[in-house]
């Protein structure tokens, strides 16, 4: 199986080309810049082939999806700076929706299969059940709207087709919440953080196997993916950070109106049900296991910071 995965200058799409290669897959990355600008960790992200392509070029990705001929594609790349897009819609669209429609264009020509990465932001974030994959979709957000909209595309072009929602994410190549409170602690004896918002993290190694699960079957559909371990809080999640880490920072809980510096409406419930996954596919390891071991993997020492 060959497999072209998009965005690995990213978070979840240099984990996913790690685990395809732990497994001996015929993988081939991409992204934006004409060489692979992730981390240069020396693992397997670093030395697999990768091609440099703007997705919002219809023209340039069916030339690459043409030669390459890959049997599925794992498309990671994204727009995923949420205040950022309530400023720059149309580069929101751009690569969210038209980049996207322009994947899935190219997948349908050369009858291969696809993994679009979604999110809790296609919901609209109200009540305090868990979301179905069913469920009505009703984005608050910019970002939302065209990460939804990049769904409707996949949909109305392909019948092999997963589509993942996910949340909360972090992983080790790129920015986070997790290193973002763990910067803040070096200057911060007290940080305010929102206790109203409620889902659960993703650890991207996690989540990048589940992919490549995935694409070794053809359990065709729409899923919600998570680690497991219950729903938490921003306040829950920097609380158990900082008890990790062995950090004595406090932590002071607040409302989303309280704290008031994002542009973009967020959702309050990101609660989604991983119920379909479950019946399907193996789900993700507890959160809080999956923390642990993310804090080994960037070495965090808090005597050495």
């Amino acid at each position: 199986m060959k497999i072209f995965v998009t965005g690995v200058n990213g978070q979840l799409g240099h984990d996913v080309i790690n685990e395809l290669t732990r497994r001996r897959q015929n993988c081939i990355g991409s992204d934006i810049t004409a060489v692979y600008a992730g981390i240069a960790d020396n693992s397997a992200v670093t030395k697999a082939p990768y091609i440099g392509i703007d997705i919002t070029d219809s023209a340039q990705v069916m030339n690459a999806l043409n030669e390459i001929q890959p049997d599925t594609v794992i498309h990671c790349a994204a727009f995923t700076k949420v205040d950022l897009a309530e400023d720059k819609p149309e580069i929101c669209w751009s690569v969210n929706v038209d980049g996207t429609y322009n994947i899935a264009k190219a997948c349908r020509a050369i009858d291969a299969s696809m993994i679009y990465i979604s999110t809790d932001y296609v919901f609209p974030g109200t009540g305090t059940d868990p979301y179905e994959p069913e469920d009505a979709y009703n984005p608050i957000s910019v970002y939302g709207i065209t990460k939804l909209a990049g769904e409707l595309a996949v949909k109305s072009l392909l019948q092999r087709f997963f589509i993942v929602r996910t949340a909360w994410v972090f992983g080790l190549n790129g920015s986070n919440f997790v290193k973002t409170m763990l910067n803040v602690a070096k200057t911060h004896d007290t940080v305010r953080v929102v206790n109203d918002q409620i889902g659960t993290p993703t650890y991207t190694p996690d989540l990048a196997r589940l992919l490549c699960d995935m694409v070794e079957t053809e359990k065709y559909g729409t899923y919600h993916a998570t680690n497991e371990g219950g729903y938490i809080s921003w306040y829950d999640f920097t609380c158990e950070i900082y008890r990790q880490a062995g950090l004595d920072t406090t932590v002071v809980p607040v409302t989303t109106e309280e704290y008031g510096l994002s542009k973009a409406n967020r959702p309050k419930n990101s609660r989604l049900s991983k119920k379909c996954l479950a019946e399907n596919f193996a789900v993700l390891p507890e959160w809080k296991d999956a923390l642990q071991r993310y804090l080994k993997e960037i070495q965090y020492d808090k005597d050495n910071q």
